[in-house]
């Protein structure tokens, strides 16, 4: 990061504190660091401790002196920038982003910028999931912006569950694996895929994301705690390989892994059975990386269970295993990699879901490892071939171990 000029937008949420250690991070770094507020993140963090921390004078207006005639050019600053990282993103900076409002000094540098621009949301969780944030991170990554996802965890309105700004670390090792991918790009500018990767190139891929919701009554669901943030990953480590995705997703607030992605919406196991099974035929890869209910309520009522007995029984019935089905119905020259969570005897669970399934892979989590499993933008896993060979991985980000995975299914169509 030495000498890279950064951007730091910082808005109003109560994770702009978060801010001060990022921009620390980043100077320690060696990068040159101008960080531009909105008013509203001023009650949050002062200035003064983001202008120490940076060592610039933090921006935040077009008028820096009007007794002097000075001001702060929007499209200078917006061409100085290496990167531009807003972080924390507010809804409403999303929002004025997305739709090219611009009536402050962040979102008009933001309009002006040529370089690179990631967003890191901060929020609470229903704002996080609200159809009008969703469609905003989507449309900023189809103008080619970067989204670091916003981290599972506890918020501060004492709710659980995603909308926590990303750790700082997590922040900045974004922005450097960013410049090592193009360092690589500018130091061979003849540069392409690897051989092994061009084995992917125009293949059909097909990948199950996300859990699924299975209805007891018209409020309530039965669900677990998928976030999707694998099947993702994914999907874009597919796409940057050559790839044409599709993507059946169960509920999740991710934007698009890329505006090339074919994405079907689903809710039920039922429904990403169904819409699974009309794009199988298609596919030369399936990557069934979904958490899928086993059990359904049998009678779903169509008007709200009234609270009544003190014990409630619901009667339940086993879903369509999607990866079985398929299995079965797999031809000579399909792949299928089907990935196992599991909390005790791993291998040996794993091992009986691969062959019973007739996966060429089984991609094994365990619960018992930390960083691994739902909620988290880390996985440790452990791939196991249809010939029983191994292959183990430290923990890594998600998006490196979906980098792993495509390896390895490039590696088997190019033999």
């Amino acid at each position: 990061m030495k000498d890279k000029r950064i951007l730091l937008g910082v808005t109003g949420s109560i994770s702009a504190y978060k801010s001060a250690l990022l921009a620390r991070l980043l100077v320690k770094a060696g990068a040159e660091v101008q960080v531009i507020m909105t008013e509203s993140a001023k009650a949050f963090i002062t200035p003064l401790t983001l202008t120490t921390l940076s060592k610039r004078p933090v921006l935040s207006s077009f008028v820096a002196s009007e007794k002097e005639g000075i001001w702060n050019n929007h499209v200078e600053l917006g061409l100085w920038a290496d990167v531009m990282l807003i972080a924390p993103a507010s809804a409403h900076t999303l929002a004025r982003c997305a739709t090219g409002f611009c009536d402050d000094l962040l979102s008009a540098v933001y309009l002006s910028a040529r370089c690179p621009v990631f967003f890191a949301p901060a929020m609470d969780v229903d704002m996080y999931r609200h159809p009008t944030t969703v469609q905003n991170l989507r449309q900023l990554t189809t103008f080619g912006n970067h989204i670091i996802e916003a981290e599972h965890g506890e918020l501060a309105s004492g709710l659980i569950g995603e909308g926590r700004l990303a750790e700082p670390e997590t922040i900045v090792q974004a922005i450097r694996d960013f410049w090592e991918k193009s360092d690589v790009i500018k130091a061979n500018p003849d540069h392409k895929p690897s051989t092994t990767l061009t084995a992917l190139h125009e293949k059909n891929v097909l990948i199950t994301a996300g859990p699924t919701q299975e209805a007891i009554d018209p409020v309530r669901y039965i669900s677990n705690h998928s976030t999707g943030k694998m099947g993702y990953a994914i999907a874009r480590a597919f796409v940057q390989a050559g790839a044409n995705v599709t993507l059946v997703s169960g509920p999740t607030h991710l934007s698009l892994p890329d505006p090339t992605v074919q994405r079907i919406d689903v809710r039920s196991a039922q429904e990403m059975f169904e819409a699974t099974q009309a794009q199988f035929a298609q596919a030369d890869v399936v990557v069934l990386s979904a958490a899928v209910a086993d059990y359904t309520p049998t009678h779903p009522a169509d008007r709200k269970i009234k609270k009544k007995e003190s014990i409630f029984s619901l009667e339940l019935t086993k879903t369509t295993d999607i990866a079985a089905t398929l299995g079965k119905q797999k031809q000579p020259g399909q792949l299928m990699m089907g990935f196992a969570l599991e909390t005790d005897n791993e291998q040996a669970n794993a091992l009986k879901k691969l062959h019973a399934k007739n996966l060429d892979w089984i991609v094994l989590n365990s619960l018992r490892d930390p960083g691994a499993g739902f909620g988290h933008n880390t996985n440790k896993i452990t791939v196991i071939d249809k010939d029983e060979q191994t292959h183990e991985f430290a923990l890594k980000s998600k998006d490196e171990v979906a980098q792993d995975l495509v390896e390895l299914v490039a590696k088997k169509l190019a033999v």
